[in-house]
């Protein structure tokens, strides 16, 4: 396994593993509970992993995290 991101930040955490999975990157959080452990820390950062033969793959899916995002279009419902 290799790691791909380290973050802290929850919404960019469950992005990325949405984007790794439907990449079929198979990502494993680890660290998930390590700031509960420690008493509620939230600088502690939480590792997304992949298996070694999915690391460009996954690097490549994880650009999408820095993407601008695109506009809705007027006939589009943003709910």
């Amino acid at each position: 396994m290799i790691e791909v991101l380290r973050t802290n930040n929850p919404v960019r955490l469950d992005y990325a593993v949405v984007l790794l999975t439907r990449a079929g990157c198979h990502p494993f959080v680890a660290d998930r509970f390590m700031a509960s452990a420690e008493g509620g820390i939230p600088a502690l950062e939480r590792r997304i992993m992949v298996p070694d033969e999915h690391e460009k793959a996954a690097r490549e899916a994880l650009k999408q995290l820095d993407a601008p995002a695109e506009p809705l279009s007027d006939d589009e419902d943003p709910a």
